[in-house]
């Protein structure tokens, strides 16, 4: 065995094959001294791989035992220190042994050269493996085109192995394990398993890189295009110059940061998921973007604080309301216990009185005093049940119910929401409102309010409703669910107090007259309100003061005054021809004219009540436009008469020969209710005996055919327009005493209120003069009987 001495260059992270050339970069001080000696001597090397390429140093045991004698064919120093190198592989050599001889390290090894005659199996493996490397280089950018021709023309076995050997890219192991077989059929066999293995991973390779690309295509696509159609819009002037494509990042982060409800965010996720496949101009993409829109427009999470100052909520109500004591009370009390507890099922108040008494402003008032947000819902006609609830979303320009659209429009989660003239809601094909309503004021259902048009629940406890209403003219479950809170209306001091504190002020501002402009006295204002108003609230009262105040602007810019003053003299110059007479409605006692006492929804009225009798026969005739149970109530009226004729002076012989006719003035209005009869009986007595009624004295109440006067309703305002008319004594069922608790001092001290529980009662104290009975017997009645004529045929006599 013979052995050659040459210097060692260990080399980093490559194997060098025979027949190869290759460039190396050249570092270490060794391996540059090795380098210069070769090139002093026969220019030849030796390249052996290292075992751990981050060995700076290496010895022995630090390179593989296989190594390539090589040729330097060129050397070039670069500035830096560092050397190139061409080196070209000539044959393999074992390393026999490795000494650090000087600056460099020099090697003993021994060549070895193979020249063997290719056999048939080697041939065919030479053909299948050039095949394969024609296919690898198809997938392997990094090789020139040229490679694999080159390969094909090698017809030396064992360069051929070497030259792919050196061209596909395997591990520094895998390479030196090639370097190292000298057994040819068996290097080629590797070398093909080497190239499969990195065929399967270059086509998965290529199959991502053309995925990834086809993907970025499409992407660059989508965004070119989107890119042309906003720079179309922006021609056209659809939209601002930065454009609607932030409109999704803008939804997107909306849902993101606001407290929606768990159903509301999955709901909106999927909306807004929807929404971003859809194209931007489609009627779908409307649809959910005015979908979206209402739904994260609402107040999720958002409340207004709430004042808990009670004493300060209390003068709130004073200020801007005189009066309504008992509906001042129920609101604190309801604060109080919203102060104390913080969340209180929200109770439902329906303010129910006549026209113009101040329930929507009590509403708002209220608002203000508990620090809510003011929103106001008028239901006057509405009789499609999808305005309280929402359309559904199939149909072409649905809308949110007014709920939710108001609660948008409040931004607040716990609004004051007042629900104005609930009384008058319609009904038709379209369904019942009245019932929609039972969900939104039901305290116990409303926290999972369903809008059909969001489709999800929506928690109405923290919103204060009010409704308002002129009667209780209201389905019986929707009156189930509210506190009736009743404003009866105002006398006549609480009118003056009121057109003092509120009224007048606020039209001397309306028609911009200067202070001192216009004056209107105490005594003028009450003329007003007796003369020319007739109402329960000062709606009426606030028109007049706003003509004089018309008329005194007119007068003052016509330059023939400076200032205008109103007092009774002067108040018919201003405000016309006097409208109502004031005072009692009879100027002295009159036979069958009774002063009744009527309620109606603006308000109590005075109701007269004649009758004078006809020739006939015991009927009863009965005119002014009355409804059935007013009929009814004359006719049990007289079939008491009947019955008790003699005890008031009446001979029963008198109904065989005359009929009564009762009247109750003006013919035109339509009275109904049961709370005429002992004025009807008064009456008819009256007419019948020849007593005249007292014109100070009015009266109410029902009656029994034994005479029983039963309770009525409405009794303050019946008592307000008693006191409004002039009366002085009022005559008030027995049962209804207990309700002159809740009747104002001012109105119980102007009037004598008396209660009485029997018809001969009130005959005692209506009639002017003592009934005084009479005896009557059947021979008595067989007396009056008139003898039948015998007339001629032909003719009749009475």
């Amino acid at each position: 065995m013979t052995t050659q001495s040459f210097p060692v260059l260990p080399l980093r992270d490559i194997v060098v094959f025979p027949h190869m050339i290759v460039p190396l970069f050249v570092g270490r001080d060794k391996s540059v001294a090795a380098l210069e000696t070769a090139m002093a001597a026969d220019k030849e090397i030796f390249l052996v791989a290292q075992l751990d390429p981050g060995q700076d140093d290496p010895g022995r045991d630090d390179v593989y035992d296989m190594g390539v004698i090589a040729t330097i064919l060129q050397l070039l120093k670069l500035p830096d220190g560092t050397v190139r190198v061409l080196v070209e592989g000539k044959a393999r050599a074992n390393l026999v042994a490795l000494e650090g001889t000087g600056d460099h390290l020099t090697a003993e090894v021994e060549r070895i050269d193979q020249d063997v005659a290719p056999t048939m199996e080697v041939t065919a493996l030479m053909r299948s493996v050039v095949e394969q490397f024609e296919n690898y280089s198809k997938l392997n950018r990094k090789l020139p085109a040229e490679t694999a021709v080159q390969m094909g023309e090698i017809d030396d076995a064992s360069r051929l192995a070497d030259s792919i050997a050196g061209n596909i890219a395997i591990k520094v192991a895998e390479k030196q394990a090639l370097l190292v077989e000298l057994d040819l059929s068996k290097r080629l066999e590797m070398v093909y398993a080497f190239m499969e293995g990195e065929l399967g991973v270059l086509q998965v390779e290529k199959k991502i890189k053309s995925r990834v690309k086809r993907q970025m295509e499409k992407t660059q696509r989508e965004y070119y295009l989107n890119e042309q159609l906003k720079a179309i819009q922006r021609e056209l002037g659809n939209e601002g110059e930065e454009g609607d494509g932030d409109e999704i990042a803008e939804l997107t982060q909306k849902i993101a940061t606001l407290k929606l409800s768990k159903e509301a965010r999955t709901k909106a996720t999927a909306e807004l998921k929807k929404l971003k496949t859809m194209a931007p101009m489609s009627a779908e993409a409307t649809v959910v973007r005015n979908y979206l829109d209402v739904l994260l427009g609402l107040p999720w999470g958002k409340k207004s604080k709430l004042k808990k100052d009670i004493a300060a909520a209390q003068a709130v109500l004073d200020e801007d309301h005189y009066a309504l004591e008992k509906v001042k009370d129920r609101i604190v009390e309801y604060l109080a216990v919203q102060a104390r507890t913080n969340k209180l099922k929200g109770p439902i108040l329906c303010l129910v009185g006549p026209p113009g008494v101040g329930k929507t402003s009590l509403g708002k008032s209220i608002a203000k005093a508990t620090g809510r947000e003011f929103i106001r819902q008028s239901l006057g006609g509405v009789r499609d049940e999808a305005e309280i609830r929402g359309h559904r979303r199939t149909y072409i320009g649905s809308l949110p119910g007014k709920i939710v659209t108001n609660l948008k429009k409040a931004g607040a989660s716990n609004p004051l929401f007042l629900l104005d003239e609930i009384d008058k809601l319609g009904q038709d094909f379209r369904g019942d409102p009245a019932s929609a309503l039972l969900e939104v004021l039901d305290p116990e259902q409303n926290n999972k309010f369903n809008d059909h048009y969001l489709e999800i629940d929506i928690d109405l406890s923290d919103v204060m409703f009010v409704t308002t209403a002129n009667t209780l003219n209201l389905p019986q479950p929707l009156l189930d669910r509210m506190e009736i809170i009743r404003l009866e209306g105002y006398t006549e001091d609480e009118k003056v107090e009121i057109a003092e504190r509120h009224l007048i002020a606020k039209q001397i501002e309306t028609h911009g007259l200067k202070d001192g402009e216009f004056v209107l006295t105490n005594a003028g204002l009450r003329a007003l309100i007796q003369r020319y108003t007739r109402e329960a609230g000062v709606r009426t009262l606030e028109r007049e003061i706003a003509k004089l105040a018309r008329k005194a602007l007119r007068q003052i810019l016509e330059g023939k005054a400076t200032s205008v003053t109103i007092t009774p003299d002067n108040l018919h110059e201003y405000a016309g021809v006097q409208k109502y007479r004031h005072g009692l409605s009879e100027t002295e006692h009159q036979i069958g004219a009774v002063t009744g006492l009527a309620w109606t929804e603006v308000g109590g009225e005075l109701l007269t009540i004649e009758s004078v009798t006809v020739p006939g026969k015991g009927a009863i005739k009965l005119t002014g436009k009355l409804g059935d149970v007013m009929k009814e109530s004359a006719e049990t009226a007289m079939s008491f008469i009947k019955a008790r004729s003699p005890s008031y002076g009446i001979k029963p012989s008198l109904f065989a020969r005359k009929d009564i006719h009762v009247h109750l003035p003006e013919g035109a209005v339509p009275k109904d209710g049961p709370s005429a009869g002992i004025g009807l009986v008064t009456s008819i007595v009256s007419t019948l005996t020849g007593v005249p009624v007292r014109r100070e004295v009015a009266m109410t109440g029902e009656v029994t055919l034994r005479g029983r006067v039963l309770p009525i309703g409405g009794l303050k305002e019946k008592l307000l327009a008693a006191l409004r008319g002039g009366i002085e004594t009022v005559l008030i069922p027995k049962e209804n005493e207990k309700d002159l608790a809740e009747i104002p001092a001012n109105i119980r001290e102007g009037l004598t209120i008396v209660p009485v529980e029997h018809v001969d009662e009130v005959l005692r104290l209506a009639l002017t003069g003592p009934l005084e009975a009479i005896d009557w017997t059947e021979a008595d009645e067989l007396a009056a009987q008139p003898p039948a004529p015998i007339a001629p045929a032909g003719e009749m006599h009475h």
